[in-house]
Order: structure tokens, then sequence, then C-alpha cells
């Protein structure tokens, strides 16, 4: 069967994003969060916020990119990928490679690398060797080239063999996932020359610019605040066009799309990429801010954290992927650290259960997650009206 032209196949119906109402919610709501992130710089600049939590948002607007391309081929094309956290970390690994060149050298090899370096019997120090696959990362532009190539490629490879051979549902999740802790190990032996499980450190500059002036704090946080609107447009525009219409009859009904001569495992594959590269771009951003970049960003927790996000912002809404992710890491950075209030001791050791909480609430209560409910709380003020 020959593959059709992008118009709607007969008898399928592929729906739409969502209503103009809702989209017209969906966009003051994210009218909402732009205007407040906007400001931080400004109140930064005051002395009403501090630099280190303008630092903090630009780390979690890094996670928030992850969250919008996790939410397209999950939200949108109904595929639950647990492997957005390698793709994140690929894209952070090279910037951090890119990065500890910029730091202190010995003999030519980053300090990063040094301190773990992995000798073979009969090596000393001085006879350290630099691999050649951190050379090509010292260029900046080729450096933020294959920091979104790189995880791409690989979304590719999984996607095609993955998607090609109809591996779906809980087992596409558990071999995206395999894959993951795979990676992990990997990337935590010494003898791969990346530095182990201590991980990419000692950052100094980017772009000749010292990373630990205030200045270049906030100089990344509005670079991040740009990607993640750029990002959040062009995956609006994505969900806007026929490509995004056949994206929702795989969710909906992927069967009866191949029988009308569509290949979905093109459009999964196509889907899947471009989240990969949105991970790598996330990551690119994220490491400079963390001034960290190691295996445990690849463990099974990041891989949940991520559904998490988009699952409690609200799945197949984008702005609702972007809120899951900044509320749920703010409320992260709150309730691990210790505090009290009336007599009563809060500990980091109760996250956890805050979470599985909130998570349980969310799909008892609140399927469509935050951003339903501010469309159900900006409904009822509408007939009050």
């Amino acid at each position: 069967m020959t593959e059709r032209t992008m118009n709607e196949p007969a008898g399928i119906h592929l729906g739409s994003l969502c209503g103009a109402s809702a989209g017209q919610i969906n966009k003051a709501f994210g009218g909402v969060i732009l205007a407040v992130a906007a400001l931080l710089p400004l109140l930064a600049q005051a002395g009403l916020v501090s630099v280190e939590t303008v630092n903090m948002a630009g780390r979690y607007m890094a996670l928030a990119i992850v969250a919008l391309g996790l939410d397209l081929i999950w939200g949108y094309t109904g595929i639950l990928s647990l492997c957005q956290a390698f793709f994140f970390a690929l894209g952070g690994y090279a910037m951090g490679i890119h990065l500890a060149h910029q730091g202190t050298l010995h003999n030519g090899i980053p300090e990063a690398l040094y301190v773990v370096y992995p000798y073979k019997i009969g090596e000393t120090r001085g006879m350290e060797v630099l691999p050649w696959f951190w050379q090509i990362f010292k260029p900046f532009p080729l450096t933020i080239i294959l920091g979104i190539l790189i995880p791409g490629l690989v979304a590719g490879c999984i996607g095609f063999a993955g998607f090609l051979s109809r591996v779906r549902g809980v087992y596409f999740s558990i071999l995206t996932q395999a894959l993951t802790v795979a990676a992990m190990m990997f990337f935590s032996k010494n003898e791969m020359k990346l530095c182990g499980t201590n991980g990419l450190t000692h950052f100094k500059t980017i772009a000749g610019y010292e990373l630990s002036d205030p200045s270049t704090k906030i100089g990344l946080y509005v670079v991040t605040l740009l990607c993640l609107i750029g990002a959040y447009l062009l995956c609006l525009l994505i969900t806007k066009t026929r490509f995004g219409r056949v994206l929702l009859a795989v969710r909906d009904s992927e069967t009866a799309l191949r029988f009308a001569g569509y290949k979905p495992y093109a459009y999964k594959t196509a889907i899947f990429v471009f989240a990969g590269m949105l991970a790598g771009l996330a990551g690119l951003l994220y490491t400079p801010q963390a001034n960290i970049m190691t295996p445990s960003y690849m463990e099974a927790r990041w891989s949940i954290l991520m559904v998490i996000w988009v699952a409690v912002g609200g799945r197949g809404t984008l702005v609702g992927a972007v809120t899951g992710a900044l509320v749920i890491n703010l409320l992260y950075s709150i309730m691990t650290s210790q505090w009290s209030i009336g007599g009563f001791d809060w500990k980091p050791d109760y996250w956890p259960f805050v979470l599985g909480l909130l998570f349980i609430v969310v799909v008892l209560a609140l399927p469509n997650g935050i951003a339903g409910l501010w469309r159900k709380l900006i409904g009822k003020v509408a007939e009050l009206d």
C-alpha cells in the first residue's frame, strides 16, 4: 500500500489540539509564567532576588525543555519514553567536555579527566593522552551543533529500530529504560575516559566569560529563557500542522492509520528524534548553570521524574509540561531543605512521600494536571460572570 498524502485518512478522526477557548486559556496561562520568568533578572539586578535564585530558575527552565519533548512523544503521540534523561545527559556531556577544556589543564589534559585518568599498567603521571573524542568538542560552535545532533542521531537509531519492529506500549518503555541504565553504566567506567562517577566538573569559563560572574549567570538564564520560548513555539507549531494531527492519530488509532496508507513508524521516529534533540539542547543549557554533569543524570529516577513533570503539569498541553517541570523542581528545592514551622521540623527525607502523594492525587483527581485545573478555574470564573 502506498503512502497517502498528508490529508486526513478517510474514516479516521484526527481531532485537533484543543478547542479555541482552551487554547486561549493555555496561552493566558503561559503568559503568566513568561511574565514571572522575564521579571526575575530585573528583580536580581534590583537586589530583590539573589543571583543564585535566578541561576536555579535557569536550570529548571532547561529541564522544562526536556518536558516539552516528552509531552510531544507521550502526550500527543502516546509513546511513553524513559530515555529522555539519556539524551539530556548526552547534550550535557558535550557541553561539559567543552567547558572542561576551558579550565585548568595538566599537560593538555583537563583537570576533570586528569584526577581520574585510568592509567594502564606501566603508565605514570605525565603519560596521559587526551582521547580523540575530547578534542572534537574544543570549538564552542561545534559543541553546540554536536550537543543537539548526537542525541538526535541516537534517538533516531533507537526509534527506527524499535518502531519498525512495532515495539509498543510498556515494552518500548522497558526498552528505553534499559538502554538508559546501560548508558549510565558505560559512562560510569573510568576506562571510558569520561571521568567516571565523578563526572565533568571544574568549569571556569564559557565563551570567555567567567561562570562565577553574576552577570554570566543572568546571561545564561536569559539565553535559557529564550530557548524555552523558542522550543515551546516550535512544538506548538508542530501540533498545529497536519504532521501534528497525524501524531494524534497514531496515539488514538495506530492500526487504523496504518490501514489508511500511512507509515506510523516514520512519524514516530521523526518526533522521537525531535524530542531527543530538544533534550540535548536542554543538557547544553543546564550544564554550565549546574557546573557539573555526571552519569547520575541517567539514573532511572530522572526518567521517572520527567514523566511526573508532564503528568502533573498536564499531558498534551505543552504549557502544562513546562509548568509541571517548574513546579515540581521548585517544590523539590523547598522540600529538600530543612526548616521548621509551628513546632514541626521538616526533613528532606520526607520529599519522596510528597512526590508520590502528589502523583497519586493527579492520577485520581486531576487527570489533566495543573493545566486542566487552571481551565476549570477559569471556566468557573466565567460562569460567575
